[in-house]
C-alpha cells in the first residue's frame, strides 16, 4: 500500500506560517535549495517547475497532493487555480466552490479519501501539503512525516498540527543538514502505532 507523505516546512517552533499565512521569512541557502529541487520535484508547484527547468521532469516520488483550502487560496490569489497539474489534486474545503476541473474539491470525510486513495495500486506516494488542521485530521493515515525545518524562530503563527490532544509516535529515519542551518528530518510511523482512543 502506498504512503500517505506529510512533507512541510516548519520553524524552529513549529510554525507552517505565520499568522496572516506568510512563509516569506523562512531563510534559504542554494545548497538547500539544489537538494530540494533534486529529491523533491514533485511538491515543486507546476508554475515554478518550469521556471527551474522541471517542466519535464517524470514523477518521482508523488503523484497525488491533498491540500486544505487555506493551503490552496494563496495560488487563487495569484490567479493560479491549478497549482500542481502534473499531480492529481485534491483540497478539502466545506465552504471552497470549485475552481478549475483539474482539482477535485472535497466537502466529505478526509480519512475516507485518504484511504481510499492509498489502497490504490500505485507506484507512487501520496503528498499531504497542509495545512495544520488537516494534517491534525488525516493523522491516523499519516505513514511519514518529512520536516523541512528553518533557522527561525516564527513567534506565532499556524502550527504544523492544529486539533485534538493524540500523541502519535514516529521514528526517526534520517536527517539532512545544510549550509544556512535547514534541516530536513524523515520520521516514519511507528510500527503497530496505534491512534489513541
Amino acid at each position: 500500500m502506498r504512503e500517505l507523505v506529510y512533507y512541510i516546512a516548519v520553524s524552529i517552533d513549529g510554525y507552517i506560517a505565520g499568522p496572516g499565512d506568510e512563509v516569506d521569512f523562512y531563510p534559504s541557502s542554494d545548497e538547500y535549495m539544489a537538494h530540494m529541487l533534486a529529491e523533491y520535484p514533485d511538491t515543486i508547484p507546476s508554475h515554478v517547475r518550469s521556471q527551474v527547468g522541471l517542466a519535464d521532469e517524470p514523477l518521482k516520488t508523488f503523484d497525488t497532493v491533498l491540500m486544505g483550502r487555506r493551503t490552496y487560496e494563496p495560488a487563487l490569489a495569484e490567479g493560479i487555480s491549478s497549482p500542481y497539474s502534473h499531480l492529481r489534486q485534491v483540497v478539502f474545503s466545506r465552504s471552497l466552490e470549485q475552481q478549475d476541473p483539474s482539482v477535485r474539491v472535497v466537502s466529505g470525510d478526509p480519512l475516507a479519501v485518504a484511504r481510499s486513495l492509498k489502497s490504490e495500486d500505485s507506484a507512487f506516494d501520496i503528498y499531504l501539503a497542509g495545512g495544520g488542521e488537516l494534517a491534525s485530521v488525516l493523522l491516523p493515515e499519516i505513514d511519514r512525516i518529512i520536516v523541512k525545518q528553518y533557522p527561525v524562530v516564527a513567534g506565532a503563527g499556524r502550527p504544523a498540527f492544529s486539533g485534538a490532544f493524540t500523541p502519535t509516535v514516529f521514528d526517526l529515519e534520517d536527517v539532512s543538514r545544510f549550509d544556512g542551518g535547514n534541516a530536513i528530518m524523515t520520521y516514519a510511523r511507528r510500527a503497530g502505532e496505534e491512534e489513541p482512543a
